[in-house]
């Protein structure tokens, strides 16, 4: 069975305080109409802190499309190197032993893609199959989980590099003063993360079932406008109200996999804002300790895109994850509204060393569910 392995993180060395952040909202946007409804949205999510790729002072500044997407690629070649190598590390892999690299983004554009850069310059083979992933959003993160443990059940001997490169600053409009995109403006920040799913051996989250939902009837929810100075990021007010529709999905798949939410040890999950995990404590009847290492994401680093499920399970593995066999979920949630779901249990090294003799596998066999 293919392992989700611990993943590496990283973020720029530039930070926003929430306090700096509303200071600017005054001053920037005086006379909104709006403004206090703003103010009172941005202390609600929960930010404290945010790391930015540029300082404030340019990230304000709007150069044009084509000046931003030039930095989004300068500096995702100066800082993915590095979270790649530590990533493989994780996972006692080599770059020639990696047989596809999954790269997800929705907040620059590269063609080619990143994945052929990485393997120009950091010795994967030149059959490496590459799949980047540019139009899922903040679903992406659960979308490369998922992709990367459908190609190692079609090929249990393989291994995928998981990548992504967040620089939400990038996508900052000076002219969008909706109250969505105000809202935004001190929600997300930048950040970079990698992991590797291995076909066989590994420690961290074996993975055994993955899905996907699409909520009819909200493509429009969650958007860009791709105007002439970039990425124009559209939020209906109908989004915080998604998990209504979602959490019966996440229990759906859990049930299906013989399951049931209360006995699952932990959960991974894409913190968009506060209230998905609110609503998910609530619709699924969960305490909010189990959401507490996507809450911690949210705090200190705010929206990081498809990297908070990885930045929230690197949290896990900080923690010392939880006992051999113990059963988990991931899930990002996106544009569409889509849902990307992984389910699976924990193998830490003991368990990854009865795998070798077989004992694991029959532990998953007779184990609980």
């Amino acid at each position: 069975m293919a392992t989700l392995c611990r993943p590496a993180i990283a973020v720029p060395e530039n930070v926003i305080t929430m306090q700096q952040t509303l200071d600017l909202a005054r001053e920037t946007h005086a006379d909104h109409p709006q403004r206090e409804l703003v103010l009172r949205l941005i202390r609600n999510t929960g930010v404290e802190t945010r790391h930015l790729v540029q300082p404030i002072e340019e990230t304000l500044r709007h150069p044009g499309f084509e000046a931003r997407n030039r930095l989004y690629e300068a500096e995702a070649k100066n800082r993915v190197p590095e979270v790649v190598r530590q990533a493989l590390a994780h996972a006692e892999v080599e770059p020639a032993e990696i047989d596809m690299i999954v790269y997800v983004s929705c907040t620059g554009f590269m063609m080619p893609s990143l994945t052929a850069w990485l393997i120009n310059t950091m010795g994967f083979r030149a059959e490496t199959r590459q799949l980047p992933i540019a139009q899922l959003g903040c679903a992406a993160g659960g979308a490369a989980i998922n992709r990367a443990h459908d190609f190692c059940t079609a090929y249990p001997d393989a291994n995928v590099l998981i990548v992504s490169c967040e620089f939400c600053s990038l996508c900052y409009q000076p002219t969008d003063i909706g109250v969505g995109s105000l809202l935004s403006n001190g929600l997300f920040g930048d950040a970079i993360s990698s992991a590797v799913v291995r076909g066989r051996g590994g420690t961290g989250m074996r993975l055994e079932r993955n899905g996907s939902h699409l909520v009819p009837g909200t493509e429009d929810w969650i958007s860009y406008a791709v105007r002439e100075t970039g990425f124009h990021f559209l939020l209906d007010k109908r989004v915080p109200g998604t998990m209504e529709m979602l959490a019966p999905v996440l229990q759906g798949l859990v049930d299906r996999h013989g399951w049931t939410v209360p006995a699952m040890d932990f959960f991974i999950v894409h913190a968009g804002g506060p209230r998905i995990l609110d609503d998910l404590c609530h619709y699924l009847d969960l305490p909010q300790e189990m959401f507490r290492f996507s809450r911690a994401t949210l705090t200190e680093r705010g929206n990081i895109a498809s990297s908070v499920v990885f930045d929230a399970l690197a949290r896990l593995f900080d923690d010392g994850g939880v006992a051999d066999f113990g059963q988990g979920l991931i899930a990002g949630f996106g544009p569409g509204i889509t849902a990307e779901t992984a389910l699976g249990r924990w193998v830490g090294t003991r368990a990854a060393e009865e795998a070798g003799t077989g004992l694991a596998e029959l532990s998953l066999v007779s184990g609980p569910g």
